[in-house]
């Protein structure tokens, strides 16, 4: 029984320590240690510099109890050497001698006391003065952690997120889509194409399809062309008025054979067949 409930409560305790590893944000946790680095070292600094405090105030109240020690001694002496020299009763310089030496004694007793106040404040100095810089080294390398977890964190971002657009792209229907756009931009060309074929037809004279079926060559001739055309009309012309002349004459004298003329002239296209056959003999 009790074995199935450890069991149950194990597989909870797994589950509820997968759930707050997801929820942990590393950027966000190393922060956090960050600041709390920061706190530790703004007490460190605070603690060291009250230790540093009392150690330079012991070594000067070290320094001002060595300084008044050595002055009773001197006082005892020149009292000691007054008496000597008559300047004062004997008695009395041995009695303020004594007092002096006495102050002496306290004095060296002080001196004692600050120099073991000293002497256990100046390895706490150090021992602060080195967990101060070993708080400021740690925080300077997990601020640098940081900024490359910062960075990691963002490219792995940007990366999943372009994997995961890479992984819903369909490559069939990509080919699909640009299949179907070829084929549509062919119906327009054909399209257009068409259109141009009837614009043209449609816009096309007499005077282009006979310049079509002459050729490139007969382009150049136009001009000559003309100048023929108005020399052959003007000779239809006169080739019109002698025909009426002679055509009069022969009705006279037709009378008696009782033929005439079967037509009367030749037509436009005859003479023209006429005259470059006379151009061409010439």
């Amino acid at each position: 029984m009790f074995g199935w409930l450890k069991r149950l409560f194990g597989i909870a305790s797994a589950e509820a320590n997968a759930a707050m590893n997801k929820l942990e944000d590393p950027v966000k946790m190393t922060e956090q240690g960050i600041r709390d680095l920061k706190k530790d070292l703004n007490k460190s600094l605070q603690s060291l510099a009250e230790v540093k405090a009392m150690h330079i105030r012991s070594k000067k109240e070290l320094e001002a109890s060595l300084k008044r020690e050595a002055e009773y001694e001197n006082k005892a002496i020149l009292l000691l050497k007054k008496a000597e020299a008559g300047e004062i009763d004997p008695a009395e310089a041995d009695r303020l001698a004594s007092q002096a030496l006495e102050l002496k004694q306290k004095t060296a007793n002080q001196v004692a006391t600050h120099r073991k106040n000293v002497n256990q404040y100046e390895p706490m100095v150090k021992k602060m003065e080195t967990n101060v810089q070993q708080l400021k080294d740690q925080i300077g390398s997990w601020e640098n952690e940081l900024k490359t977890l910062k960075a990691r964190s963002r490219v792995s971002q940007a990366t999943s997120k372009l994997n995961k657009q890479m992984a819903r792209i369909d490559s069939s229907d990509t080919i699909a889509r640009l299949e179907r756009m070829r084929e549509k931009v062919s119906e327009q060309e054909a399209l257009a194409e068409s259109y141009g074929d009837i614009a043209d037809t449609v816009n096309t004279s007499i005077d282009d399809e006979i310049d079509k079926a002459l050729g490139p060559a007969s382009q150049g001739q136009s001009e000559a062309l003309a100048q023929l055309k108005a020399k052959m009309s003007q000779s239809s012309n006169t080739d019109n008025s002698a025909d009426s002349k002679d055509a009069g004459n022969d009705a006279a004298s037709g009378s008696d054979t009782g033929t005439g003329p079967t037509s009367s002239g030749n037509s436009d296209l005859d003479k023209l067949k006429e005259k470059l056959k006379n151009t061409g003999n010439a």
